[in-house]
């Protein structure tokens, strides 16, 4: 399972880093109104592909691991694939039909045409899920990693493509949009060839059907959607954004272009947020199966074994990764963006990285454990509360409170999971102390390297490539006070430290010691 988890993590860091790059150059080629015109649509996207890549994927993935033969697992991906096939054309033509509502409703009826074109990537939602599923469900996660990177090459590619050739040829930020949102499909279809070989298999069984389908769209519409929805959460959140933002900033009294820069500019968080949950959602997508196979066992000690390394290992990497960024989000936001505008904004919206690191891991033992009113009205309270208070804060408090709500509706969701699920925290975290080390050790790192950045900051001139200086200089210091507070205190047992990437390395040196 670790080792899975790692395969995954490395491919999951090398996707995410293409998309956080691609964004550098496109927000720098096409200004901030360009990079809002791409973000208002860029959610559609973005629920697409966590579809296809671990929503449907880890619900496929742990129907394929409670099949007994090969043949069964064939069979029953041929039903899913059926299926799915069906919902993807139906995703596909509402989208076409409703494409001018939609951007209506978004307060930009120029975005109609950026919908139509994200629309297509969902017909190959069926080939990506199943595929991936199935070789996750064989515990295989190397198929996963390698299309996950190669779709996000072809995409970035294109993207970039497609912005130098906008402003060389002056085209407009929507003619932009629309073209850079044909790159999802083109990726996509890179993946789907390089996935090929599964599907020349699902023919072979001679078995029609494992399941009946009424069960299986049944399973589908409840632990499916709702892994996806739990997987896609920040960027249903980010949907919410996009209909709510520009609306809410004119209603708080700013003109239509400085509401368009703004919504741009906090955009900027998205590649950081992605980048922080790298860990959590890999690990999410390679627990399930491991998870399954042990209640199928009915071995409830390796469960929570399990359950508990993942947990402590995600949110503990995670934590340090977040503080580090929010410590840092001046020279981050001005060494990749030009600018510091909007830092705060910006450092606040990625807190919400701890809490998605949390909601992950709950989500995938509470499909295991079959808890889907919990998780249901989890997703109901967060999602309703991001909405509410979107649209009460914006219209007071101004960009700010776009972010203070999206870190507040994660937290509100992650109290009800908590209380609500029969996963008792100290579980997961096994020593009530653990929170505690662990906020002590992120807190005196946020405090070295904010110190260090400043102190840096007062000896040389504030500029953009001195920002780059001062992140070099300031995070392997405050990296390093974190892993000596972490030994430290003794946060992670040794078996916790050894399954991480590079651990038993980190080991041998403090035995050495």
């Amino acid at each position: 399972m670790m080792q899975g988890a790692v395969v995954l993590s490395v491919a999951a860091l090398v996707a995410k880093i293409l998309s956080a790059t691609y964004r550098i150059p496109l927000e720098n080629l096409v200004g901030n109104e360009g990079f809002y015109v791409y973000q208002q649509i860029y959610p559609l996207y973005g629920i697409g592909m966590t579809f296809a890549l671990s929503g449907f994927p880890i619900f496929i993935s742990k129907i394929i691991a409670e099949q007994e033969s090969k043949e069964q697992k064939l069979a029953i991906s041929k039903q899913l694939f059926l299926i799915l096939a069906f919902f993807s054309v139906l995703i596909f033509g509402g989208l076409q039909l409703s494409a001018s509502f939609l951007a209506t409703l978004m307060g930009d009826k120029q975005l109609d045409a950026l919908i139509k074109s994200v629309a297509w990537m969902f017909l190959l939602m069926p080939f990506l899920s199943v595929s991936r599923g199935y070789y996750q469900g064989n515990l295989q996660m190397v198929p996963t990693a390698i299309s996950q990177v190669l779709e996000q090459i072809v995409r970035v590619f294109v993207i970039i493509m497609v912005a130098i050739m906008a402003v060389t040829y002056h085209w407009s930020v929507y003619k932009m949009g629309t073209l850079a949102m044909t790159s999802s499909f083109l990726g996509g279809l890179a993946a789907v060839i390089y996935l090929g070989k599964f599907f020349m298999q699902l023919n072979k069984p001679k078995i029609k059907s494992v399941v009946k389908y009424r069960i299986l769209i049944q399973r589908l519409l409840t632990e499916g959607m709702m892994l996806c929805f739990f997987v896609s959460l920040m960027i249903l959140m980010q949907l919410i954004d996009s209909f709510t933002i520009k609306n809410g900033l004119q209603s708080y009294g700013l003109s239509e272009t400085v509401a368009k820069n703004l919504k741009g500019t906090y955009d900027r968080a998205q590649p950081l947020v992605q980048l922080g949950l790298v860990i959590g959602v890999s690990f999410a997508s390679s627990l399930l199966p491991s998870l399954t196979q042990a209640l199928e066992q009915n071995k409830q000690h390796d469960f929570k074994q399990k359950a508990k390394m993942v947990m402590k290992v995600s949110l503990g990497i995670g934590s340090a990764a977040t503080i580090g960024m929010v410590a840092l989000m001046p020279q981050i936001n001005h060494l990749l963006f030009g600018s510091r505008a909007l830092s705060e904004v910006i450092a606040i919206y990625v807190l919400s990285v701890i809490f998605m690191t949390i909601i992950n891991t709950y989500s995938s033992m509470l499909q295991s454990l079959k808890e889907f009113k919990v998780l249901l009205w989890a997703l109901f309270i967060g999602l309703v509360s991001k909405y509410c208070l979107n649209v009460i804060g914006l219209h007071f408090l101004g960009i700010i409170a776009a972010s203070e709500a999206t870190v507040l509706s994660l937290f509100f969701a992650v109290i009800y999971l908590m209380k609500a699920s029969s996963i008792a925290v100290k579980d997961l975290i096994g020593e009530e102390r653990f929170l505690s080390k662990l906020i002590i050790s992120c807190g005196l790192m946020f405090v070295v390297t904010k110190m260090m950045a400043n102190i840096i900051e007062m000896v040389i001139n504030p500029g953009r490539l001195q920002s780059g200086v001062v992140l070099l200089l300031a995070i392997p210091i405050g990296a390093g006070v974190f892993v000596y507070m972490a030994l430290k205190l003794k946060i992670f047992t040794p078996l916790e430290i050894s399954n991480m990437p590079g651990g038993k390395k980190i080991l041998k040196i403090v035995n050495n010691l």
